[in-house]
């Protein structure tokens, strides 16, 4: 009997992940990365920080989670897998940051001082500096990483960087307190925090229209793993949009208290939200619309998700359907990357 008992507990683990998924939160009002257990939905440690986290991104080997200390003028590098502080790095007011989907650049929109810095990705010199008066905000890259977009929201526009020549090629007016970017088939999706809408603005023509509706102080918008829809937030009315990734036709509202801000998905497609307003972090399953919260500190910010599965790694979400669309958009998924012959050809950036 004892040895069925010990064959039991052994098969019974051999199928069951070998841990939680861990989230990281940043904490804009605290000073602090919450990171949580996701299997227990609570809190297990705080990592401090010198002042002011906002956002965050992996880098492209997904070896380390880079989280920009806006307040502290500092970069933390983590390993995603422990939380361990591998390095800081001095940088000038890290608000909004992303990796060109080539892996060559490292691009910081610094809100608080009105420029647009381009790093080496691979050894972090800066290599440019652009003044942008108008707060720059969020960053989205064309697939072919020829060009990248950013928020002025301060002044309801959007520039467009060369990234060959590194210089601003144009800027365009989209409405008033543009925020969230991403690419996604071959137009660029805007948030407009001073209404209630995301626009779309070709890059090519500079035509801006009304993409969809979501509600007072439309913010930022996600796209899901498996690339069949985008999800986008309202700060202001307190929303979760599901949108058809496709038609952009707007399929479900999910009314959220707090301020939801931020989206990170788990491999499973469920959904981590931060909600500014009250400190906490939104778990929901849109499959089935299961939800729960978990308390963090105050003001949070930037999430990301690190699955804790055999096979899975930190660029999981690169390895999807969904990473056509996005801030960081691949011509094709790292998964077929390895066994495409070529590329395929990009769409305009311009």
């Amino acid at each position: 009997m004892r040895r069925l008992f010990l064959a039991f507990l052994f098969l019974s683990a051999a199928f069951l992940p070998a841990r939680a998924d861990t989230i990281f939160v940043l904490n804009s009002g605290d000073a602090s990365i919450s990171v949580i257990d996701a299997v227990a939905r609570e809190e297990i440690r705080r990592i401090p920080v010198l002042r002011e986290v906002h956002h965050l991104v992996v880098t492209p080997d997904g070896r380390e989670l880079v989280v920009g200390d806006s307040g502290g003028n500092e970069l933390l590098f983590l390993d995603p897998v422990s939380g361990e502080v591998l390095r800081r790095l001095r940088i000038s007011n890290p608000y909004h940051l992303e990796f060109s989907p080539d892996g060559r650049h490292f691009v910081v929109a610094s809100l608080r001082r009105n420029q647009v810095d381009i790093y080496d990705a691979a050894t972090l010199e800066l290599q440019q500096r652009l003044r942008h008066p108008g707060m720059p905000s969020h960053i989205a890259f064309s697939p072919d990483s020829q060009w990248a977009y950013v928020t002025l929201q301060g002044r309801g526009q959007v520039a467009a960087i060369e990234m060959a020549s590194m210089t601003t090629a144009w800027v365009q007016d989209v409405g008033p307190e543009p925020a969230g970017i991403i690419w996604h088939r071959g137009r660029l999706l805007v948030g407009l925090m001073g209404r209630d809408d995301f626009v779309a603005l070709d890059p090519e023509t500079r035509a801006v229209t009304t993409a969809f509706r979501v509600g007072r102080g439309a913010h930022n918008v996600f796209p899901s793993p498996d690339g069949r829809f985008l999800y986008a937030t309202s700060r202001v009315e307190s929303r979760i949009a599901e949108i058809d990734a496709e038609t952009l036709e707007v399929r479900r509202i999910f009314e959220v208290a707090g301020g939801p801000d931020c989206i990170a998905f788990d491999p499973d497609g469920r959904i981590y939200a931060t909600l500014r307003w009250i400190g906490r972090v939104l778990i929901l399953d849109p499959a089935t619309g299961d939800h729960a919260q978990v308390r963090v500190g105050r003001s949070p910010h930037g999430i990301f998700v690190m699955p804790r599965r055999p096979g899975v790694g930190a660029d999981f979400a690169l390895r999807m359907p969904g990473a056509a669309s996005g801030p960081r958009p691949m011509e094709l998924a790292l998964a077929e990357q390895a066994d495409a012959p070529t590329r395929v050809n990009a769409a305009p950036g311009r």
